[in-house]
């Protein structure tokens, strides 16, 4: 007999031992039906669990367009210029570019993914508290300094639910529960658009001015306790899932290093580059999208955030579907591709034509919600599983440094343009050439290298099957 054969046998016989000895409290929970609802394993559990993984960005999405929602009401409330409205998007970057990847690293060697995924909802309650708080007071520095705490949770919770989609249905639906979470998440982005000016309308007749606004980015703050009620029910289902399955998700024993990141092959660095050139060209049009259609399009204030919230609403609706569709045919590569492609096509329309904004915001959601099923799982076959949480983290450093900076170039922009949009949106087209640019140099390598990165499912199970094999070999 093998010598690890004999190693196992041994191992099986102590965790028997231990079982015994804790009163058979975990041999009624193994003795479960591997298909009945409370077994980790089942498929109904783990899309329950899905729901609350999916869950916890509704309020941190929520909260973040609260100020797209109501430009017009931060700008005339608290007196605003265009570039001190962009500084409450950019501020919220500006933490990330070094705290998302440093907070990435913490769950994969300190914390853990449960107890980091509520430490990261707290920091981000506490922050919108303090946003609302400096509205109330009519407190800019303070507001600043509220949106700065919450993008340091925000964007690190967004690194934690990452890795609980992957640690819970890596090699299943993937793809499909990136697009869920996508698709909760924006919904959250899209009610906060419905609801946020109604809402500002109903409390003004109790208060004036910037009290109004401070009440009202209070209420939101609701959404924020409903996501941590989320997390800890979320912590529980995987820590009795991690006790049943007697998971391990680092065999290997290597313990990750914040210099992992130098070792991570080219791929990577082209999905980083991408997480940066598309995105800055959907939020901080969005952000300042509420200007655009009223100057563009001659729309009202709610007309314009109607329009405006379509991305949002398109991407709850669609991103699952996407996600379902290319865990059947694979090729992601080829999809983000696509979607990068359509996007410019919708930004070129959206300024050079006088079609009705609806059609370009409607090809944008899709592309928008068609990159994100896409590129997103790209990172979990490129990067090993006990590293994805600073691999997640740097991605979204990297995002926020992108953000941060353009974010107010685009602010600028639009207040040296005297209401002429078409440089900010040549802007944002440039940045969308760039991310193009990355895909090609993804599908060029993993090509001459043979990988799986632009597969099909079955193609894939081949490749792994192949690896295995040479390695036992």
């Amino acid at each position: 007999m093998a010598r690890e054969d004999e190693e196992r046998i041994v191992d099986n016989e102590e965790v028997s031992a231990e079982a015994e000895e804790s009163g058979g409290r975990q041999d009624n929970e193994l003795a479960l039906p591997s298909g009945g609802c409370c077994m980790p394993s089942s498929t109904s559990h783990r899309f329950l669990a899905l729901i609350f993984m999916c869950l916890l960005g509704f309020g941190s999405y929520f909260c973040y367009d609260n100020p797209a929602a109501l430009q017009e009401v931060f700008k005339r409330d608290l007196k605003l210029s265009a570039t001190e409205f962009t500084l409450i998007y950019s501020i919220y970057s500006w933490p990330n570019v070094i705290l998302c990847f440093l907070g990435g690293f913490l769950i994969d060697r300190l914390f853990g993914i449960r107890l980091g995924t509520i430490i990261y909802m707290l920091i981000l309650l506490v922050g919108q508290l303090i946003f609302a708080s400096g509205g109330i007071l009519d407190t800019f520095w303070l507001m600043i300094l509220g949106r700065f705490i919450f993008g340091i949770g925000a964007e690190s919770l967004a690194v934690a639910q990452n890795s609980y989609a992957v640690l819970w249905f890596k090699g299943k639906e993937l793809n499909m529960v990136f697009g869920l979470q996508l698709s909760v998440a924006r919904f959250g982005s899209t009610v906060n658009f419905w609801v946020m000016q109604p809402l500002y309308d109903y409390v003004n007749k109790f208060y004036q001015g910037h009290r109004t606004l401070g009440v009202v980015l209070l209420l939101a703050t609701l959404t924020c306790v409903g996501s941590l009620l989320c997390a800890l029910i979320l912590g529980y289902m995987d820590k009795r899932a991690e006790r049943i399955l007697q998971r391990n998700n680092n065999p290997s024993g290597q313990i990750p290093k914040l210099t992992d990141v130098f070792t991570f092959k080219p791929p990577f660095w082209m999905v980083s580059i991408i997480c940066v050139a598309y995105y800055v060209a959907i939020f901080p049009f969005i952000a300042l999208g509420q200007k655009f259609f009223m100057d563009r399009f001659q729309y009202t204030p709610t007309e314009a955030n109607n329009v405006d919230s379509l991305v949002y609403l398109i991407a709850a609706v669609s991103s699952p579907v996407f996600g379902f569709i290319i865990d059947k045919l694979g090729r992601n590569v080829t999809w983000v591709f696509s979607a990068t492609t359509t996007t410019i096509g919708a930004h070129l329309l959206l300024t050079f034509t006088d079609l009705n904004p609806y059609i370009g915001m409607t090809i944008m959601g899709l592309s928008y919600s068609l990159l994100a099923a896409s590129l997103w799982p790209l990172v979990a076959l490129i990067i090993p599983e006990y590293q994805l949480g600073t691999a997640y983290g740097f991605c979204q450093s990297v995002q926020n440094l992108g953000l941060a900076v353009i974010t107010i170039l685009a602010g600028i922009i639009a207040d040296k343009s005297n209401n002429d949009h078409t440089w900010v949106q040549l802007f944002f087209i440039g940045w969308l050439t760039v991310a193009l640019i990355a895909t090609c140099v993804i599908w060029g390598y993993d090509k001459k290298q043979r990988g799986n990165l632009n597969m099909t499912p079955a193609q894939r199970i081949n490749f792994v099957n192949s690896a295995t094999y040479q390695n036992f070999e």
